[in-house]
């Protein structure tokens, strides 16, 4: 199996409740997709051990960027937007994998330092599934 770096990774999103194309975000540094499952006891009375069933799926995306206030798409990671994301952990091009799926901007951060760059970084929680495809 072979190892690949993240140097290539691209962050597209759009504004989900418009039809025009998805567009890349630019500035980004690093991003993640985390997804969870819930689990629900079914345990009864005469179980030796705890059993579950697998409940719900979750997902949250976050990303990091150096804050630029010209670009379109960082400028709609704006707190309570709806958004579609696509999400290429090493690159575009064909046969690679990327994530995609819609969700709702619940945090948006700006920082700096005084001997630093500008930086921000935005959560998104996922409503749905991820779907993993091939480019």
């Amino acid at each position: 199996m072979a190892t690949k770096t993240g140097s290539s990774g691209v962050v597209k999103i759009r504004d989900a409740d418009d039809s025009g194309a998805v567009a890349v975000v630019g500035e980004v540094r690093t991003f993640s997709i985390e997804t969870s499952a819930d689990t629900i006891e079914d345990s009864v009375m005469g179980d030796s051990a705890r059993t579950y069933l697998a409940g719900l799926e979750s997902s949250t995306v976050s990303i990091e960027c150096y804050w630029d206030d010209s670009d379109p798409q960082q400028l709609e990671l704006d707190g309570r937007n709806v958004i579609d994301f696509e999400i290429y952990p090493t690159g575009t091009g064909a046969g690679e994998k990327y994530y995609s799926g819609e969700g709702i901007v619940t945090s948006k951060s700006i920082t700096t330092s005084f001997d630093g760059m500008v930086e921000a970084s935005f959560s998104i929680q996922v409503s749905g599934a991820v779907t993993e495809a091939t480019a």
